[in-house]
Formats: structure tokens, sequence, C-alpha cells
């Protein structure tokens, strides 16, 4: 079809079609998406069509299962299991919905050997696997309370599936570490322990396969014997560094305290025991709590060798519905290699914490994720770990939002940086795409009837209350936080005096790509910290 787009390609191989979600523009605002079928000669064949969005379209020798949802809503907010009963030429005899209870969010569905459907879905406020057979009542299958996948940001992703034999594999998070299970009855194995975080598993005879990546290693395709367990590497994963040399990510959970300030011009003396030892400077931190909670916030720490309490570096992930995991990420090695501590948080809002933590986001952009940033400050210069009057905060993207209203609205932060960040989220509601077109209004409100919160929580129209340094990073082809959008904040903020430096690169989109790119802006990040501390 011409102008269309497709993805979330899947083989039919009972009747050797390639089944898709197609997106094709119609002349409206935005695109319809359609569950297609496209046989060997071509010939394309809608199956459904009517919702917003489909996702993961799963075949069995006579059924077809998917996702489905329709706005506002988002892929982790509300959506459907369906299934349809397929004739001998493919075509869709009947469907119905299988799944679809209140705010229930499913995804990755597939089919064991019996051809009972499963799905992940967080209906007990896990995304965990359930077991929806039609002759009897929905069950969730044996697995730990826990979130067994991210947002589905991506089509095409798949962090469990059932396997030959009757029993299945599983990823799911435990405080933020990802885990790899077999689990076949009340039979329980741990499999590739010396990895965090894994994607895009298939299997093939007796082996599962993987991307794998650890706080040591980065990505590498490894495969799992399934009989004997044995992981080979099959591709990747070469370490950079030394791993004595690597700084290693602790697991960290701290109380939230509403509005935390923290005076800059507090002597460091004051702090009780900031100055300290090498071996206390890297020690693992206390736990607040170890259950996940909307009253307590995520993240990992990662410490460098140092003899005092270091300059702390808090980095805010994009999203804001996405997660940071604890694997070997090149620029957290530059900061501690340069005798920064790195706080990489997962503040509320972020998956792989359960359904409540997600949902504590909701309306509460711009507050919820610059609490949760702040109130770590004080908490780590509370155990001695960092210097309170040396820490900055950085972020890209939704990021880069989260930065920028933390400076503008606390008083804790020395400076900061803003790597294509929102610094006006009035003017994101007005242009995105159609995944994301309803998307402010669960973050903050409606753009129209709540214009007051937006205006609040709007750092553009707040430059007075950022006192400290900022350096911002900007694409000059950024379609989605366009370069006048940055370039505005930058010119309140020299208007006012506040130093700031702006670094345009003119090839660049939203998200940082080109090698060189990437290394001038780390290398000024780093140069513009120095110049403070």
């Amino acid at each position: 079809m011409n102008d269309a787009r497709y993805g979330d390609l899947v083989y039919d191989e009972a009747r050797g079609h390639v089944l898709a979600v197609e997106e094709h523009p119609e002349g409206g605002r935005f695109p319809v998406h359609r569950l297609i079928a496209i046989d060997t000669r071509g010939e394309r064949r809608v199956l459904a069509e009517g919702a917003d969005f489909y996702a993961s379209p799963r075949p069995q020798s006579h059924a077809l299962a998917w996702i489905e949802w329709d706005r506002p809503h988002q892929p982790w907010t509300r959506t459907r299991l369906m299934k349809a009963r397929l004739d001998q030429h493919g075509q869709v005899a009947s469907h119905a919905t299988v799944a679809a209870e209140g705010n229930e969010s499913i995804q990755q569905p597939t089919f064991d050997n019996d051809g009972v459907l499963m799905a992940l879905t967080d209906r007990d406020g896990w995304w965990r696997p359930w077991r929806f057979a039609d002759d009897a009542m929905d069950m969730p299958l044996p697995s730990p309370l826990a979130d067994h996948a991210g947002a589905p940001w991506q089509m095409g992703t798949r962090t469990w599936m059932a396997l030959p034999d009757g029993s299945y594999v599983v990823c799911w998070f435990d405080r933020g570490f990802g885990r790899l299970s077999l689990l076949n009855g009340a039979t329980w194995h741990d499999l590739a322990t010396d990895y965090t975080r894994f994607r895009a598993l298939t299997v093939d005879g007796n082996h599962l396969y993987a991307i794998a990546a650890s706080p040591t290693h980065p990505s590498t395709v490894i495969g799992i014997n399934l009989l004997t367990h044995a992981v080979n590497v099959l591709a990747g994963g070469e370490p950079p560094l030394a791993e004595s040399d690597i700084a290693l990510p602790h697991p960290i959970t701290w109380p939230i305290t509403v509005g935390a300030r923290l005076a800059r011009d507090r002597p460091s003396e004051s702090v009780d025991g900031v100055r300290d030892n090498r071996s206390r400077a890297r020690r693992a931190p206390t736990e607040a709590n170890e259950t996940p909670s909307a009253r307590n916030a995520h993240g990992f720490l990662y410490l460098p060798a140092s003899e005092t309490p270091p300059p702390l570096i808090v980095f805010i992930h994009g999203g804001p519905t996405s997660a940071t995991h604890p694997v070997f990420d090149a620029r957290i090695q530059f900061w501690t290699g340069h005798g920064f501590a790195v706080a990489d948080i997962n503040y509320r809002g972020s998956t792989g914490y359960g359904r409540a933590y997600r949902d504590a986001l909701r309306g509460a952009w711009g507050v919820a994720d610059v609490e949760d940033a702040c109130a770590l400050v004080p908490w780590l210069a509370a155990q001695g770990l960092i210097d309170p009057l040396a820490a900055f905060i950085r972020g890209g993207s939704a990021g880069g939002y989260t930065a920028l209203c933390a400076l503008a609205f606390r008083d804790v932060f020395r400076g900061g940086a803003s790597l294509y960040g929102v610094s006006d989220p009035i003017a994101l509601a007005k242009d995105t795409h159609k995944f994301e077109s309803d998307y402010m209004d669960w973050l903050i409100g409606d753009p129209v009837t709540d214009e007051a919160i937006y205006h609040e929580r709007t750092p553009l129209l707040h430059v007075e209350g950022i006192t400290v340094p900022v350096i911002f990073f900007q694409g000059g082809r950024d379609a989605v936080v366009v370069p006048a959008q940055t370039e505005a904040m930058v010119a309140a903020l020299r208007q006012r005096g506040v130093p700031c430096e702006y670094h345009a690169y003119p090839d660049e989109r939203h998200g940082f790509r080109q090698a060189t790119t990437l290394a001038h802006a780390l290398e000024n990040e780093h140069a513009f910290y120095r110049t403070l501390l």
C-alpha cells in the first residue's frame, strides 16, 4: 500500500503469511492503524481495524491474538487482549475481547502448545503472566510478584515465552535488577545470573537466546542451553574497561520529602559525616525501605574511588514512563572515572516497580519526579556519601524537563544540564504524534482546562527561579523539542544574567547519534561542572 509503514512483523507459518501492524496516512491529523496479513504474492488483507492502535499479533493453528487500545490511553494505561478464530484461508471468522478489566494493561500475548492463550497483565498490580483459557477462569501463572516487562514503547518486545515442554521463561525485575528464570511447575531455575537485563527472547530447539547486559558488560547476544543451563556468548559483550576499574551500581531506595530544599550557601562542615574515608565513600548506601512504595523512590548509585565525599550528578531518564537499568553505561563510567558520584534514578512513574508506582506520576509530572530527585541529595549527604554542596542534575528530553523544573522550583543543585530538554510542555502538547497525542493530558492535565497548571510547571515561564548556571545541548533537526524552544530558554536566562552555555549540533535530531557529537557534549558538560566546583 503506497505511503504505508509496517511494524511488529510476525511470520504465520501455518498459512505462509506475514502479519503486521500497518500505519497509513489517510488525510486526517493522525494516520490510521490496522492489523493486516500479507501473502507470498504481496497481497494485503485486513484482519482487524477500528481501534486506534494495534500491537503484538500472535498466530496459532486456528486462532490469532493481538493487543489493541484507543486514545486517550497509552499501552501502559489501558489495553484490550483480543482473540480471533481463523478459517482455513486465514480469514477472521469471528473475534472477541478476551480481557479488558478497567484500567488493565496487557501486553505480549502468546499461545502454549495446547493452544491456551496467555499474556502479561497488571490486573493484580504487576505485569505478570496470566492464563486466559476459554473453559476456565483467568488465573496467574506461578511467577514472582514483580513486573515482568517495562512499558511497551516499542513494538516486538519479548520478555517472556512459553516453551514446547510446557515450561516458560520469564524476565522480571528484582529491585530494578533484571532476572531470567525458567519455571516448570513448582521447579524454579535462575538462568544467566551474571547478567542484569534481558531483551528479545527467542528459542530454538533446546536453546534460549537473548540480548543481555550486566554492570560490567555491554549488550551481548547469549545462548542458554535449557538442559544444562550453560551460557555461551555469541556476539558482543566485550568490556571496554577492566572490571576493577568499573564502578558498580548499588540499588538505593530513599524516602520522599515533599518540597525538599537544601540551601546552597550552607557550609559543608555543617553536614554530619560528610568527610569520611575511601572505604566509607564506596560502600553501599543504607536501604530506607525494601518494599516499593509511592512514598519512596528508587535508583542506582555509582561511587568513584575517593578519599572524600565526591560531587554528585543525578541522571534523569527520558520517557518519562521508562526506566534506567543497572547495566554498563560508558557515560556513567566517564563520570565516576573523573571523580563524580552518579545517581541514576527511577523516579515515580518509572516502570519495573509495579502499577501503583507507575501511576504515581499521573497528573504529577514536574512535581513528583522533581521531589524524588531533590530528596535524594540530603539523604545521600546524611550518609556521608556525597558532597551536598556540589550536586548537579542532568537529563535528556523528558529528563531535561525534570532537570529544568528542579533548577527553577527547588534550591538543591549547584547547576544542571538539559539535553534537548522540554522547557515548554504547552508547546509540546500542541504538536506531537498520534502515539503520544494524549500523553500530556495524563502527565499534567488538559492543556486547555488545566492551563494554569501548565503555567505553574513551565520552566520557560519561571526563569526567575533559576539562579545557578545551566548548560544546554540541542539538535538542529529536532522535531520533538524544536531548537526555538531551547533557544528561548537560553535567551531568557541570559537576559536575567544567569550564566549558561548553549551547544547546537545542526545535523542531530531528538537524541544524539553521532560519535563526535556525543564526545563533544560529554567533554563540554564535564568542563562546565568543573568550573562550578
